[in-house]
């Protein structure tokens, strides 16, 4: 009987606690499930529009690709792309592929003669981006822009900035060119020797600097020298077109991309 008594108000005291303190647990293990299926649901969203921006971002490489200047064949296409291009910031901002999408989106403008847009798009991944790398290549075209718009002086104030340690190969290059602008060719010269060992100690492909080393008579001797008439890249005779190499070191792309 005394057993009997103990169960019995071991019920009883079962009975109270949950009457006192169910409704309180079942409502912590409903708001609990939420959670989980809120976060789960989120994170769902977020991997799916991660792939979205993902897939936009190559469409648009792909629907870029080939378009190299602003000629009448081109121009509705690199008007089309660069809507594409604000699409993808605007529906993605802050991610990876819209920071992407802006430094894309400023070599096109530059093809289509738009420096105020392209430096727009540069300015806007160097003011928000969290990431390095992309902050890097940003200031190093910001500073392309500088030397293409015969404002060396701005160039260096933008190099004087840091930038991460694979691009400094790409950055003595730029520093070089300022340089020349400026007519500094001593500065100029020591600026693209450096680009040049150090592009040889990363084992980067840096194109355009032995063409300029050679124009200031200081390429070395077991490098083939070129024909006749090389002209620094960016400073064409009258009447001539700016070499390949001119045009491809404003857009840059001689440094490697994400």
């Amino acid at each position: 009987m005394a057993e009997l008594r103990s169960e019995e108000e071991q019920i009883d005291a079962i009975k109270r606690w949950w009457k006192e303190n169910g409704t309180s647990l079942v409502a912590g293990l409903v708001l609990a499930g939420a959670g989980v299926f809120g976060w789960n649901a989120w994170q769902d969203h977020q991997d799916s529009k991660a792939e979205n921006a993902s897939l936009r971002y190559q469409q648009l490489v792909a629907q870029t690709a080939g378009l190299e200047s602003a000629d009448d064949s081109n121009a509705q296409a690199l008007a089309s792309a660069r809507t594409a291009a604000e699409e993808l910031v605007d529906k993605n901002d802050g991610s990876l592929y819209a920071e992407l999408a802006l430094l894309l989106d400023a070599r096109l403008a530059v093809q289509e003669d738009d420096t105020d847009g392209a430096r727009a798009s540069l300015e806007q991944v160097l003011d928000d981006s969290p990431r390095q790398y992309l902050k890097s290549l940003a200031r190093l075209r910001l500073a392309r822009l500088d030397v293409a718009a015969d404002r060396g002086d701005a160039a260096l104030d933008q190099l004087d900035d840091s930038l991460v340690e694979p691009l400094a190969a790409q950055r003595y290059n730029v520093r070089g060119d300022a340089y020349y602008a400026l007519g500094r060719e001593d500065d100029a010269r020591d600026a693209w020797q450096q680009a040049r060992q150090l592009a040889d100690d990363q084992d980067q492909p840096l194109y355009g600097v032995a063409m300029k080393l050679d124009d200031l008579g200081t390429r070395d001797l077991d490098v083939e020298r070129p024909s006749s008439g090389t002209r620094l890249p960016g400073n064409a005779a009258p009447g001539e077109s700016l070499p390949a190499a001119s045009t491809s070191t404003l857009r840059g792309t001689d440094e490697a991309t994400p």
